[in-house]
């Protein structure tokens, strides 16, 4: 969650960091750059060091018991995605998750 108390990186020297690392290190902030839909519901997301991750929610969206997340199981719905200030979410954060959990693959 600390994550969402930066503000967003801008950096020039991209060129350093290593591709597809699997996780953060400490104190380490990290933005979502790109995001796309695939299919079902599964996203692809670029992020600010260039990682790309290929995020499947289906099984989080599956066994949540909350109405207000379960309609995210909608896939018109979950299309609905936006990208501010290098978060990922829905509805005016309605559904967001932690960017270093999607970097790091743990939702």
């Amino acid at each position: 969650m600390d994550r969402l108390l930066c503000s967003a990186q801008t950096s020039s020297n991209k060129k350093n960091y290593p591709k597809n690392k699997t996780s953060l290190k400490e104190g380490e902030t990290i933005d979502i750059e790109y995001a796309a839909y695939i299919e079902k519901h599964k996203l692809q997301l670029r992020f600010s060091d260039d990682t790309e991750r290929v995020i499947d929610f289906g099984h989080f969206l599956n066994k949540s018991l909350n109405p207000l997340i379960r309609k995210y199981l909608d896939i018109e719905e979950f299309k609905k995605f936006t990208i501010e200030y290098g978060d990922l979410f829905w509805n005016d954060y309605d559904l967001c998750f932690p960017v270093a959990d999607l970097y790091e693959e743990k939702i």
